[in-house]
């Protein structure tokens, strides 16, 4: 008789399906637990950069260029043209107020000057010969005035005496009229003689006041041309250090041609150029910064140009107490300027982070420091080192500064030591 067999109701094939199911279900739910539905990312704790929050002295400041220049320049341009003749001194010459520097010739300029001369010698004599003719006719005319009194006088007392003898009938009529008429004709004489000698008085004075301005003139114009033979020899107008001076025996000067410039050497000023974007923002009285040879040294703007060229504009700046004694001319110096007061605040240092995040998050390292999450924050203002945090962070807070390049839509960072 057949016996029923019963059948195995765990059989291997069965207990491995299910364990195999069982496998892939606990690693899902691992997966999911470990992730906890955000994309996370293994990074190397050396490669990045992770900075401590803190709360310290802010102040808004950027970085310019400066160039040291000497507090006064004087340029030299030559006043006339000419042939250099001489030479006297060589470039960085220090030089004093008044002395020689170059020597130029100019015939025509100088035979002008001879010209010139021979004309102001001209009318200084035709003025002396004027003066003379003027003073022999004012002799004549006295001359003539003394004649003209004493015939007024003789015929004044021949014609009260005949007035007598008429009144005594001594003399008839005709006699008197006589003597009348001489009488008069005297005493129109003399107010006529008067009035010329008026006349020739007025006329020799003009004459002489316009001789003698003709006179002042030329001798001005002289004066002039002796100051523009002068300015052949070129001297220095003030004393300093000559600089960019290049001009050779031979060489042919036009009027006007830049010879060099006179540097004052008591004192520096810098001329920095700033960019447009904080030309409202830079006016005079703001301070700057440098540091030579270990020490630091404060500038200040003195005068801010307003022409803006290739999207800068310059200005101006002194020192502040002592000035740098090792900078010399031409000397690049790298300047912070301060567009602010200094304020406390909370800080987080420049970094890559703010070209991807644009300062609206950044990735917060958690406190047990094994990863990094996603924090919103917001930033104001900034300066070289420092962005000045309004919200998000505090004090002893630490992130990671370094670039987000290459970190995709990562919600969070895993921070390993490798």
């Amino acid at each position: 008789m057949d016996r029923v067999i019963a059948k195995k109701k765990w059989t291997s094939k069965r207990i491995l399906t299910i364990g195999g199911i069982a496998g892939i279900a606990v690693l899902i739910f691992a997966s999911y637990y470990f992730t906890a539905g955000k994309s996370r990312l293994n990074v190397d704790t050396e490669r990045i950069t992770i900075s401590e929050v803190k709360k310290g002295p802010f102040q808004v400041t950027i970085p310019i260029n400066g160039t040291v220049l000497p507090q006064t320049s004087i340029y030299l341009d030559a006043q006339e043209g000419g042939r250099v003749e001489e030479k006297y001194v060589e470039d960085g010459t220090i030089m004093q107020e008044g002395q020689p520097i170059i020597r130029l010739s100019n015939p025509d300029l100088e035979l002008s000057l001879a010209n010139q001369e021979t004309s102001v010698f001209n009318v200084l004599t035709q003025m002396q010969i004027a003066r003379n003719n003027a003073q022999q006719n004012t002799v004549a005319r006295l001359n003539q005035m003394a004649d003209v009194d004493v015939a007024l006088k003789e015929a004044e007392r021949i014609y009260l005496l005949d007035k007598k003898l008429y009144d005594q009938k001594a003399i008839g009529s005709q006699e008197l009229k006589q003597a009348e008429n001489t009488y008069q004709y005297q005493v129109r004489r003399k107010k006529l003689t008067e009035d010329i000698m008026k006349q020739d008085s007025a006329t020799n004075k003009i004459q002489l006041q316009q001789n003698e301005q003709s006179y002042v003139n030329m001798k001005k114009a002289l004066e002039l041309m002796r100051k523009k033979v002068g300015d052949l020899i070129v001297k220095a107008p003030i004393s300093g250090k000559l600089t960019s001076f290049d001009a050779e025996i031979g060489q042919n000067i036009s009027p006007g041609t830049r010879l060099g410039q006179l540097d004052v050497t008591t004192g520096f000023k810098i001329r920095a150029d700033i960019d447009q974007h904080y030309i409202t923002n830079v006016f005079t009285g703001l301070i700057g910064k440098f540091t030579e040879g270990e020490k630091e040294y404060k500038l200040k703007i003195k005068k801010v140009y307003s022409q803006v060229d290739n999207g800068r504009f310059q200005v101006d700046m002194e020192f502040v107490g002592e000035a740098a004694p090792g900078i010399r001319r031409g000397q690049t110096l790298q300047i912070l300027l301060a567009l602010s007061d200094e304020t406390q605040a909370v800080l987080v240092a420049k970094g890559g982070f703010y070209q991807t995040t644009g300062g609206n998050w950044i990735f917060k390292v958690s406190e047990d420091g094994k990863t990094a999450y996603k924090a919103d924050i917001q930033l104001g203002r900034q300066n070289p080192d420092y962005y000045e945090v309004l919200e998000g962070l505090k004090p002893g807070d630490k992130v990671v500064t370094s670039s987000y390049e290459n970190y995709g839509n990562m919600q969070e960072l895993v921070l390993k030591k490798e």
